[in-house]
């Protein structure tokens, strides 16, 4: 790799004592890896703070700085500048006065911006320097503002753009729900559109005898948000069932279906959809799947450096075997899309099997298995297999003649990603070998686990530190060296959280196939020998990650208690 020079704002901040020399030309060269402005990434990677960027730059080239937080987004000049342009080079359009159009920006050696803006819109620019975090925080409300389709107005409630197969229904059923009964329409919709609001990842439609409630889970924890009157809860029912396609008659047994909620002409929410016939009714979960998900990023999945250079690794072979591990609801769909994100390219062919299909993506060849009538996961890797492919994801390995597939494809020139459901790296291995997979196969096939779990992270606006002795942190189980250097933080709570949390964050475990581990899997270790071999080769499990994330402030030790075992 050349030697990459530095210039501009960069030198400025070296010169400053703001980034010493090293760090600039290391975040140099990953801003342009990852193709997002040197600015953005430093401020993104805690490199230094965004006041003293923004104060270096507007001395450097002479901008006045402006505090984006006391400006009244009212008087922002609407339909100047394309919001993809706004997206594209982070930048807020301010002010217009005469034939000049005055730009918040956070680093004004930004002229593409400038002159491409100048170019569209016929106006002059002047960059006016604001703070990184506040301006990319003005941006996503300026953003939000612009997109009509998030108005939960009752006026908009009836009117939802259902993109739906709609099947024949009995509209003598005296279930029915119609377009024209209209309050039963408006509170469904406004539940859907209360979910994406709040950013809930699963919403409980649920009917007991004298009660029925509605829950969303969101960060993980089920929360009752309101309670219908009881009578409604067969309207309710028919009312998702004809909006996911399914048989509104037919109350006996589970459906799966699913809803396409269009919000704009660009934006639209899948909702996976499945009842259960309970004791007083059908009970039915919605799972949002938000396809920007896979699109988040490595970086912002919460992996240890370490952690994601293995992964990355992994990616890279031409064959092998990548398994993600975990509960339900532990983020392993959104880990293992995250690397198809990034294998996504026009010389890979790519296929995978899944039950159902969660995040659409351009560019991969998705099967969606379907029991009745016989196309399961066996069947579907069988047919990749004459597709000619480079790379193929398994939703799920459930059985042995589905294992036998993937880990043959593994060991003849094919990448394979696939999850299971057990509690941990060690356990992966073993419980492949009670699947009855021969452990050569094994040791020769797997190259990757990775067992994983979603804690709630902390609030950074509210979070306090916590007074904690130390012999309630070796029981914890932190090291002895750690003790007089720790600081551990609980939450609080405030205006803009929920409870103390704020989102959430992945905990790993990432074990690498060894040759210490092939031998032991080779002479029928359990999980126990496994898990202690990995220990000794320097992966640490799930509970030593949740501590670590714990230390370092990113969530709370509650959390970890949550998520891992002691």
């Amino acid at each position: 790799m050349s030697k990459i020079n530095i210039s501009g704002l960069a030198k400025r901040l070296v010169r400053d004592g703001i980034l010493t020399e090293e760090t600039a030309v290391e975040c140099t060269a990953a801003s342009l890896e990852q193709k997002i402005p040197f600015v953005s990434f430093i401020v993104k990677e805690r490199k230094a703070s965004a006041h003293k960027v923004a104060l270096a730059a507007a001395d450097e080239f002479g901008a006045p700085v402006f505090d984006i937080q006391a400006y009244d987004m009212e008087l922002c000049p609407k339909d100047l500048v394309e919001n993809g342009l706004i997206q594209k080079h982070r930048v807020m359009p301010l002010f217009k006065r005469g034939n000049r159009l005055f730009l918040g920006v956070a680093d004004p050696t930004n002229l593409l911006a400038l002159d491409e803006i100048k170019f569209n819109t016929g106006l002059t620019t002047e960059a006016i320097v604001v703070e990184e975090d506040k301006l990319q925080t003005m941006i996503d409300k300026y953003l939000d503002s612009q997109d009509e389709s998030m108005n939960l107005e009752d006026t908009d409630l009836d009117n939802l753009d259902l993109e739906t197969v709609q099947e024949e229904t009995p509209q003598d059923d005296p279930n029915y729900v119609g377009t024209d009964d209209a309050p039963v329409v408006k509170f469904v919709n406004k539940m859907l559109l209360d979910a994406i609001k709040m950013g809930a990842s699963d919403i409980h439609f649920e009917p007991y005898e004298k009660a029925y409630r509605v829950r969303f889970r969101m960060d993980g924890i089920l929360k009752e948000m309101t309670r219908p009157p009881v009578n409604l809860s067969p309207k309710i029912a028919a009312r998702l069932k004809v909006m996911s396609s399914m048989d509104i008659s037919e109350r006996r047994i589970p459906q799966d279906g699913r809803i396409k909620l269009k919000l704009s002409k660009t934006k639209a929410i899948d909702f996976r959809v499945n009842t259960l016939p309970t004791l007083f009714g059908e009970k039915i979960c919605l799972r949002q799947l938000d396809p920007d998900s896979a699109k988040l990023g490595i970086d912002m999945l919460g992996y240890e450096d370490d952690q994601k250079a293995l992964y990355l690794e992994a990616l890279a072979k031409p064959q092998g075997m990548i398994l993600v591990t975990g509960p339900t609801g532990s983020g392993k769909t959104v880990s293992l899309y995250t690397g198809l994100n990034i294998l996504n390219t026009p010389e890979r062919n790519i296929s995978t099997a899944e039950d159902p299909v969660e995040i659409n993506l351009e560019g991969i060849n998705q099967v969606n298995v379907r029991m009745k009538v016989g196309l399961d996961f066996g069947t579907a890797l069988r047919a990749f297999l004459r597709q000619d492919p480079d790379v193929v994801m398994v939703g799920e390995i459930r059985d042995l003649e589905t294992a036998q597939i993937a880990i043959k494809a593994a060991q003849t020139g094919h990448l394979v990603l696939s999850t299971l459901h057990t509690n941990s790296a060690a356990e992966t291995l073993t419980r492949l070998r009670n699947m009855g997979v021969p452990a050569f196969n094994i040791a020769t096939s797997v190259s990757l686990i990775i067992a994983q779990r979603l804690a709630r992270r902390l609030c950074n606006n509210c979070k306090t530190p916590l007074d904690l002795p130390h012999q309630a942190l070796r029981e914890i189980g932190f090291a002895e060296d750690e003790l007089d250097d720790i600081t551990i933080y609980g939450p609080v709570g405030c205006d803009k959280c929920v409870n103390g949390y704020k989102g959430r964050t992945g905990i790993y475990e990432v074990v690498k196939m060894t040759e210490g581990l092939s031998r032991i899997i080779m002479s029928d270790g359990n999980s126990i020998e496994i898990s202690d071999k990995a220990r000794s080769e320097g992966y640490p499990d799930l509970r030593a990650a949740g501590l670590k994330k714990a230390k370092d402030g990113v969530t709370s030790l509650e959390e970890v208690n949550r998520v891992t075992s002691n």
